[in-house]
């Protein structure tokens, strides 16, 4: 089951995750810097009232971690030595933070023994909680029982959802066969007869859901049965909607214009580009001043391998907002004459073309640090679709449908896509990435790309996708 929080689809066992560690966070904390041989309500009372700004710091902060890491995403599928690894790194990265702070505010009352106590009960805390959410998030009990109404192609992808992710905020009951519609496309074995009231199926089954999915809705659409099914407390939901708030992507294959148009999202009002401008700047600025040294280091890395002369950074055409062109800036990771036939290609795994040095700082994503320049120009925004280069803009806008409203807003270093499909070098992997931009661009918002800076950390951290 997944819930809207600030507009956002979040999946509900996540959530209740979430709300149960913040707690058990807090708590830690003020038993951290609580003496256990003292205890009555009036002490823990006043603890609490003392120490209540400081445990929430610790909460947030400590949370903020977790989430960076992944630890609070369905797209997860680190295993337990992966999972140990992200949760180590969160604490620790949760206590630097707040150190630093004690640091700057040398009055604000965490003392070494009080955080490294609530360090410790926190850590036991993920792993109880862990085990425990392992074991119970894949049960019905958290699952919506939905019912489809289609069994031709429009039913098919329902049908055809393989990633786990995709499938932890429902379970599927069956497909009802309207009048005059095949049942190819779907299991047969997932069929469910249907000869009498929609409700009383739904009933029936227990569903809490129904997915309208039928191929033509000129002819036979059940409009008295779909309404009593609402009226009854059952949920009625269009496909594309469905799948939107299941995947996290707008599925192209049936997508169509009227569901673009009248349909929530896609806004662009002046608050937003506002918002969206403030935190480029924002951001830009701070990251500047804190990779410069780095950045720094990078150039002369790259000079000491190829040569004094050898160029630093290469500028290349994109396509940008409004399908204008722009040069995107970056450290060079490819040899000088890695394209001296002109003739544009696709990055591959492994590729020859790449340095040492290069290859270093791709899979650090170092490589992206310049694009930053572009950001403060304007050119570019932090969060948003990856800008293509205008040779694989033309090609791809031909063979797919919708590539071009990706356009409608400014190319991001980092994106919905970046964090949900692995590097692409393909037009399927174009086509795949398509629709995680399309949900970006209908849902995006200031929380959102906040959402997506943060989780970018565990890409960067964990090295995740690069080429």
């Amino acid at each position: 089951m997944r819930i809207r929080v600030f507009g956002q689809f979040v999946h509900l066992p996540f959530a209740v995750l979430a709300a149960f560690e913040a707690a058990w966070f807090f708590a830690v904390f003020i038993l951290a810097n609580f003496d256990p041989s003292r205890f009555d309500f009036t002490s823990l009372r006043q603890a609490v009232a003392s120490m209540w700004p400081q445990a929430v710091l610790f909460s947030g902060v400590t949370v903020t971690s977790l989430l960076a890491l992944g630890l609070y995403s369905t797209r997860q599928r680190a295993r337990v030595g992966g999972v140990a690894v992200r949760i180590g790194l969160a604490l620790l990265a949760a206590v630097v933070v707040i150190a630093l702070y004690s640091y700057i505010a040398p009055h604000s009352g965490i003392e070494r023994g009080t955080l490294f106590g609530a360090t410790l009960g926190a850590l036991i805390g993920l792993a109880l909680s862990r085990t425990i959410f392992s074991r119970l998030v894949d049960e019905s009990v958290f699952k919506r029982r939905v019912l489809v109404y289609g069994s031709g192609k429009n039913a098919a992808p329902i049908a055809n959802l393989r990633r786990r992710s995709d499938r932890r905020g429902f379970q599927l009951v069956g497909f009802v066969q309207p009048a005059g519609e095949t049942s190819s496309s779907v299991p047969r074995d997932k069929l469910i007869e249907s000869e009498g009231r929609l409700a009383d199926v739904c009933m029936q089954y227990g569903i809490d859901e129904v997915v309208v999915a039928m191929e033509d809705r000129r002819r036979n659409f059940p409009i008295l049965d779909l309404l009593e099914c609402r009226l009854a407390g059952i949920d009625v939901t269009e496909l594309l909607t469905f799948l939107e708030r299941e995947t996290g992507r707008v599925r192209i294959d049936v997508l169509n214009p009227s569901w673009m148009i009248f349909g929530e999202g896609f806004r662009r009002d002046p608050i937003r580009l506002f918002s969206s401008r403030m935190l480029d700047l924002i951001a830009s600025s701070i990251i500047l001043l804190l990779t410069a040294p780095l950045m720094i280091v990078t150039a002369i890395a790259i000079k000491i391998e190829d040569g004094w002369r050898a160029p630093v950074f290469y500028a290349q055409k994109r396509v940008g907002l409004g399908g204008r062109t722009f040069n995107v800036l970056k450290f060079r990771s490819m040899r000088t004459d890695a394209e001296g036939d002109g003739q544009a290609r696709w990055a591959t795994k492994g590729d020859a073309r790449v340095t040492r040095v290069g290859a270093f700082i791709r899979k650090c994503r170092i490589d992206e640090l310049p694009q930053i320049l572009c950001v403060l120009r304007g050119h570019m925004s932090f969060v948003g679709p990856r800008p293509e280069r205008p040779e694989f803009v033309a090609e791809l806008a031909e063979k797919i449908p919708y590539y071009v409203q990706r356009h409608c807003v400014k190319p991001g270093i980092t994106g919905w896509a970046q964090l949900c499909y692995p590097y692409g070098s393909s037009e399927h992997d174009a086509l795949e990435k398509l629709q995680y931009d399309l949900y970006y661009i209908k849902n995006n918002s200031l929380l959102f790309d906040l959402g997506i800076l943060l989780q970018t950390v565990e890409v960067v951290v964990m090295g995740q996708g690069a080429r």
